[in-house]
């Protein structure tokens, strides 16, 4: 119980920021919250309307950009987000269902429900092997209409 409290405090930590920059034009800070995929992102792809952008940072860089120590008993290295926006109008579609399906170079697998986070969605994994490791993504937004994007992301 303990650990999943750090891992749930670890998330609003590093969410706290963005649920600030949500609420502001950060444009042309590589925030995502308006459509632009920042320097930083993992992948992104249109399916079916819908501009997914995905990003993947380490717990301990997140930790340290906002100027703290990574919490003890937080196994989870990092933390995979992905905010959505509608093609035609660049609005942000910030409720649904959406879960991803981590599979390591090794070929064991997790699975999580990604929680919305405002502006985005997004949950822990632990990705402690070097390798490429495939992100899948199955989402289900507010027009009902299931979609799924996948990509590969090496850590090194």
């Amino acid at each position: 119980m303990k650990k999943l409290l750090l891992s749930i405090a670890a998330v609003l930590l590093v969410t706290t920021p963005v649920a600030f920059a949500a609420e502001h034009d950060h444009s042309g800070h590589g925030m995502n919250y308006l459509g632009n995929a920042p320097a930083t992102s993992a992948h992104q792809e249109v399916v079916d309307g819908v501009k997914a952008t995905f990003n993947v940072q380490t717990m301990k860089d997140a930790m340290k950009a906002m100027g703290m120590e990574m919490p003890k008993g937080v196994k989870e290295t990092h933390h995979i987000s992905v905010s959505f926006n509608d093609v035609k109008s660049g609005k942000a579609i910030t409720e649904g269902q959406v879960a991803v399906k981590v599979q390591a170079p090794d070929k064991t697998t997790q699975t999580k429900e990604l929680m919305g986070m405002h502006g985005h969605f997004g949950a822990d994994f632990t990705l402690v092997k070097k390798g490429s490791y495939g992100v899948m993504c199955k989402f289900k937004l507010q027009d009902g209409k299931e979609r799924s994007a996948k990509f590969w992301y090496t850590v090194k």
